[in-house]
């Protein structure tokens, strides 16, 4: 698969007075085309600055980043963009197809291709009854919906967000994963800066988790989420007994087994001592810890790491 964002020991250092801050040390990242990538991070971890720094608005101070194989900050890389901003501030005096016709304008586009443009995204992510109405009148999710076609306006190739469903109820927040999934069929690459980490979870094909301006962890997400070695055996009859290989818990209202074990092998003589001891088993799966597990996981281990050592 062919690269959509490459980043090459990007950094980022402001000048405060005297003292240097460095707001994004030396990062490389790479976002596949196609895929739905989230960056995740507590505030202040960097991903403001990253985001930025990959839609041009500010420099790096050293490395290289690439859109498509365009240098970010020229006027190719940033034709190729589509953005959603967070808390984004939409003239509240327009209606929603007015703002579309002044950011379609900005963006280069006019007359019937723009029409055209328009009816096809308001169409897309279900605001064509309400292109008439106010902004100032739409509710959190119309507001949510009406940036999506927007940052949709110039059939971009990557397509960053920025909160997308903060605020949204759930039923709000399943339409824009709806439509999200939608935009990724049709091969737009799409960047998701989110502190839902449930949310990040259901949508993204690979993350990156970051702390005080460094990548942490980055990988496929049912890769991080998955326990190494600890499988979730679900009973339809029958108790485990006490002394089965690698058992670590059992738990009788939901009938399921914990077993660790380092090799396949292994698995199979917990498996063989179950069913010795009368147990039918229904289902074996790999355990798996929630994103939100695991980026909690590691704050609490960087935050031991950047700790002093006692005297």
């Amino acid at each position: 698969m062919a690269a959509c964002i490459e980043i090459h020991g990007i950094s980022k250092t402001y000048r405060n007075g005297k003292q240097l801050i460095e707001a994004l040390k030396p990062i490389d990242l790479t976002i596949q085309q196609g895929e739905i990538f989230g960056l995740l991070g507590p505030n202040g971890a960097g991903k403001t600055t990253l985001i930025k720094l990959m839609l041009g608005i500010i420099a790096p101070t050293s490395g290289e980043c690439s859109i498509l194989g365009e240098k970010i900050g020229s006027l190719k890389a940033k034709t190729l963009i589509g953005y959603l901003p967070e808390n984004h501030r939409f003239p509240l005096y327009l209606s929603g197809q007015q703002m579309l016709e002044f950011y379609g304008n900005l963006g280069g586009l006019s007359g019937k291709t723009l029409g055209k443009r328009i009816d096809e995204v308001l169409e897309f992510v279900n605001m064509s009854e309400w292109r008439k109405l106010k902004i100032q009148r739409y509710s959190k999710g119309m507001m949510q919906r009406i940036g999506l076609a927007q940052a949709l306006l110039n059939h971009p190739k990557l397509l960053f967000l920025d909160e997308p469903t903060d605020g949204i109820d759930p039923v709000g927040r399943k339409e824009i994963r709806g439509i999200l999934e939608i935009v990724k069929n049709e091969g737009t690459t799409i960047f998701v800066n989110s502190h839902l980490l449930s949310e990040v979870e259901l949508i993204t094909d690979r993350v990156a988790i970051m702390r005080k301006g460094v990548v942490v962890k980055a990988g496929n997400t049912q890769e991080l989420t998955q326990t190494q070695g600890v499988h979730v055996i679900t009973l339809s009859g029958g108790t485990p007994p006490n002394g089965v290989q690698g058992m670590l818990n059992y738990n009788a209202q939901t009938r399921e087994v914990e077993i660790e074990a380092a090799n396949p092998n292994a698995l199979n003589t917990s498996i063989d001592a179950l069913r010795a001891a009368g147990c039918f088993i229904e289902t074996i799966v790999p355990k798996r810890s929630s994103l939100e597990e695991i980026f909690i996981e590691l704050m609490q281990e960087s935050q031991e790491l950047l700790r002093p050592e006692s005297k």
